[in-house]
């Protein structure tokens, strides 16, 4: 018997899924807050692994989804899209925290600080973002968003520039400019991981809208 409440629901199941797979991509950072906060007593390296991990099963549930089910809330590659865009954050977490991990004593000192808020900030965000996916009407809330994702990434990059200029100074030895430099680059990509996202909440509310 052909049932309505049975594709609604299974639609339903992606938006869920995807409020998830972004709460899990927050939770990466808020444990990344955390090792900013003291690199000498950094949380288990097992805290990112498993959020990442979270988040891979997550996707991965996504896209066997994506094949599987007849009716889906929006495109398919969209879904899938989205669903790839928010696991890179989470990712590129962990990569940092093993980064620095590895390398302690090039880290110590070093303020995070500003960039760790940025991606506080933005992660809180994509969360948003993508709950709004659930009413694609609501153009004016997800581009006001969407616009202020965009300028924390303006702020992050020109944050990356001060950066820079204190990193290329003089005043460091080589080995720490090449690890510090990786660093701040790998934090500032996961900035841009959140800009990716949002922007493709966007862009799939523009189609759907």
């Amino acid at each position: 018997m052909f049932s309505l409440q049975r594709i609604f629901g299974k639609k339903d199941r992606f938006f869920g899924l995807l409020e998830s797979s972004a709460q899990e991509a927050r939770k990466s950072v808020q444990t990344l807050v955390k090792l900013g906060k003291d690199i000498d007593n950094p949380p288990a390296a097992n805290e990112f692994n498993y959020s990442r991990q979270k988040d891979k099963e997550i996707t991965n549930e996504i896209r066997s989804a994506v094949y599987s089910t007849f009716v889906t809330a929006f495109e398919r590659e969209d879904i899938e899209g989205l669903s790839n865009a928010i696991y890179k954050i989470p990712k590129t977490v962990e990569k940092f925290s093993q980064r620095v991990m590895l390398a302690p004593q090039h880290a110590r000192g070093v303020d995070f600080s500003l960039q760790i808020k940025l991606l506080e900030q933005a992660t809180d965000i994509v969360v948003e973002l993508v709950q709004c996916l659930r009413d694609s009407t609501n153009l004016d809330k997800v581009k006001e968003l969407n616009d202020r994702l965009q300028c924390i990434e303006a702020e992050a990059d020109s944050h990356m520039m001060d950066l820079y200029k204190d990193l290329f100074s003089g005043k460091y030895d080589a080995v720490r400019v090449i690890v510090l430099k990786d660093l701040f680059e790998l934090l500032e990509k996961i900035i841009d991981r959140c800009r990716d996202a949002g922007n493709m909440v966007a862009q799939i509310v523009l189609k759907n809208s």
